[in-house]
């Protein structure tokens, strides 16, 4: 007795429609593992205390864009690389010119007009003063603001003192607007790599899951 096998059907348009499903399965994996990563660093970011804002400079890209491939790739970024390379590796950061590396108080603020980092230069064009070095034999040297008043209210913080204020010379204090030290120790806090790999290792079940089998 003689055994045939036949192929039922059009082979061509099976493998056709097998090759479709597989290029939508490998793109969705590839998809929700790229979102899935962005999501995670952003996390890991807000969770060291480091803020919504640098979280958000994650960013994540699909390619080829607007199509299915079974050469889909996903892109994760940042748009402060050098930031959170600090955090992930560590750093020692130290002044450009070798003098001192000047940190704002809660008094000076973090930034200033437009957003700009707060700077020495910076704080006394806005105020219109000029600030004082203090030197101190333990602990950092500070730059003061001398003449200033608390704010009443709910702004609170100080301000330059008026004429009257100076002329009578009542409630002024001198407020260390920066703090001066030499370098800046950065302990890592991230770790993007680890991440990484746990979304890595995830791909093939999410390719998996996402497959969906032809229905023709």
């Amino acid at each position: 007795m003689r055994l045939k096998a036949a192929l039922q059907g059009d082979l061509r348009k099976f493998l056709a429609e097998e090759l479709k499903a597989g290029e939508a399965a490998v793109t969705a994996g590839i998809r929700e593992a790229t979102e899935g990563l962005k999501l995670d660093l952003r996390q890991q970011i807000v969770g060291a205390g480091l803020g919504q804002r640098l979280a958000n400079t994650w960013r994540g890209e699909v390619y080829p864009k607007g199509q299915n491939s079974l050469r889909a790739a996903g892109f994760i970024f940042s748009k402060a690389p050098g930031i959170v390379r600090a955090y992930e590796e560590g750093a020692v950061i130290r002044s450009r010119n070798g003098t001192w590396l000047a940190i704002p108080t809660p008094a000076a603020g973090k930034y200033g007009d437009g957003r700009q980092k707060m700077t020495p230069g910076l704080w006394e064009r806005m105020h219109g003063a000029r600030l004082k070095f203090v030197y101190r034999r333990r602990g950092p040297s500070l730059l003061v603001a001398e003449n200033q008043r608390a704010r009443t209210g709910k702004r609170g913080g100080f301000a330059k003192a008026s004429a009257s204020a100076l002329k009578s010379g009542r409630d002024l204090v001198s407020v260390p607007m920066f703090i001066l030290v030499s370098q800046v120790s950065i302990r890592k806090r991230l770790d993007v790599g680890g991440t990484a790999n746990k979304w890595l290792a995830a791909l093939p079940g999410l390719v998996i899951r996402n497959w969906r089998e032809p229905t023709g």
